[in-house]
């Protein structure tokens, strides 16, 4: 085949004079292809004008398409390649032909149904696309995986990324409060995937059933909750889009950082160096497309949501309840009761009589007991061995004055009764903080007085002076409210407000 080079030395010999026939024998080409060359500037494209044959796989073109059809009702993962269908064409139709003829013909048939798309073009302020990614770090204790809400709006790009500990329904309730006060604004339309803990139950088209929790966000924040069709991802690209930012630029290389709260301020610094880059095909930076965002979006409610799901439980005699597979204490009084348990993604907090009652750190394994110690100091002083054989005290970690003072209230008393004046002490803190109990145990140490009953009084006199006095009344004004003269009311002023020509009374 000749080429371009080859093309440019014929026609520079014929240029220079030398005849077509001399040109051949020099360049051993037959006369009909020099006088085709000086005709063209440069070769001409190798293009096929219709398919090469393929006798051999004409009979079996049928079979490939019935295949393919079926394809279309089978789960996207079990579907033929074309590798298989040309084993079941030679294993089950004795097909003689290659690979490569069946290859193309079905790269041609499927090329015909692939889809299309129409760009589109949201309003701003409008639509707010929200998903999870999962990104690996680097923490004091090891690299993990971790989950990453990522909130994005349609109109200007303008990202937020949280980092959650798990993808339960109170992280994303969490997150997207935590979104909407981070953009100060609230779009008309937020639209998901369809994740089991968002989603109950996909019904026809665009139905869904939601989590309660999350129904309760979109009617609190007036936000229209909307889905994407199942495996219809592609509904959603400005998020799927940041996920593949959070995964190849904010987290590239794996980031080190303390803890999730670190991780997480580096994830918003990343978000807000998004507010001063352009996007492909745009004119103004995100952060100018964001704030028409925000001028068309709604208002923030004048109460923020309780992120958390709520679930009445019965607390048992040991004045614990359960709540996603651990137990957490609560105070003696209310053993025996039903409470409401609100779980946030940190935390867990317990409500009774309209009150919180207590408050504990979330745990996310299995089989645990969250106890406070000092929900059980009302009964340690009619059990006061669970002092030592109790793992919730056993572990009690307080500084090391609590531990030198039983030392010495157990040698001036004896071991019974100075471990019964040790807990009277250690009661002391279900009233006032530890600090203040602290004190009043280094203050009756220094002046001798060993004993449950002075560090008593010494603490209520701590607290009596750290009490906020009352500001005198004399001291709120200038002059003496006897010197004060409030001038008569003129009673005439309201007569502007009658109608004209209705009389005046007064």
């Amino acid at each position: 085949m000749l080429t371009v080079e080859d093309y440019g030395r014929i026609r520079r010999a014929h240029r220079d004079g030398m005849s077509i026939r001399a040109i051949a024998r020099t360049f051993h080409h037959s006369r009909r292809k020099i006088r085709q060359v000086l005709m063209e500037p440069q070769p001409r494209p190798y293009t096929r004008t219709k398919d090469a044959p393929a006798p051999v796989l004409g009979p079996f073109k049928a079979l490939i398409e019935g295949i393919l059809a079926d394809d279309e009702r089978a789960p996207p993962k079990q579907r033929h390649t074309a590798a298989q269908i040309h084993r079941r064409l030679r294993d089950e139709h004795d097909y003689p032909g290659s690979y490569d003829q069946v290859r193309r013909y079905v790269a041609r048939l499927r090329k015909r149904h692939r889809e299309t798309f129409i760009p589109l073009d949201h309003d701003p302020g409008q639509r707010l696309e929200v998903d999870f990614g999962h990104i690996y770090a680097d923490f004091p204790e090891g690299r993990r995986q971790v989950p990453v809400l990522v909130p994005t709006w349609s109109y200007s790009h303008a990202p937020f990324a949280m980092a959650m500990p798990t993808e339960r329904i109170e992280a994303v309730l969490a997150g997207m409060v935590a979104a909407f006060e981070f953009f100060g604004c609230v779009p008309r339309e937020v639209w998901w995937d369809n994740p089991k803990t968002v989603v109950k139950t996909i019904l026809k088209g665009r139905q869904r059933e939601m989590n309660p929790a999350y129904a309760a966000l979109a009617s609190h924040y007036t936000f229209e909750p909307l889905f994407c069709m199942p495996a219809r991802g592609n509904e959603k690209p400005h998020t799927e889009n940041r996920v593949y930012d959070l995964q190849r630029r904010w987290a590239t290389p794996v980031p080190q950082v303390k803890d999730v709260d670190d991780l997480n301020a580096h994830l918003l610094r990343c978000c807000l160096a998004e507010w001063a880059r352009t996007v492909a095909g745009q004119t103004e930076t995100i952060g100018q497309r964001f704030e028409r965002d925000r001028g068309h979006a709604l208002a923030l409610p004048p109460q923020p949501f309780d992120p958390c799901v709520q679930r009445p439980r019965k607390v048992d005699k040991y004045q614990t309840m359960a709540f996603d597979r651990n137990r957490y204490s609560v105070p003696r009084r209310w053993a025996y009761e039903t409470v409401t348990v609100k779980g946030y993604v940190d935390q867990v907090t317990i409500v009774a009589a309209g009150q919180v009652v207590a408050r504990h750190r979330r745990s996310y394994d299995r089989g645990q007991q969250i106890l406070d110690p000092l929900h059980y100091l009302a009964i340690l002083g009619r059990r006061p061995a669970a002092l030592d054989h109790a793992g919730v005290y056993r572990n009690w970690r307080l500084p090391a004055d609590f531990s030198d003072l039983r030392t010495h209230l157990e040698a001036r008393h004896g071991p019974g009764a100075g471990a019964r004046q040790y807990i009277r002490v250690l009661q002391l803190l279900a009233e006032h903080p530890l600090t203040r109990v602290r004190r009043a145990v280094a203050d009756c140490r220094w002046k001798g007085l060993l004993d449950a009953e002075s560090i008593r009084r010494r603490t209520e006199r701590l607290a009596a002076r750290d009490r906020p006095q009352p500001v005198p009344l004399e001291g709120l004004v200038d002059h003496p409210i006897t010197q004060v003269e409030v001038p008569r009311p003129d009673l005439g002023r309201f007569n502007q407000l009658l109608p004209a020509g209705e009389p005046s009374h007064v």
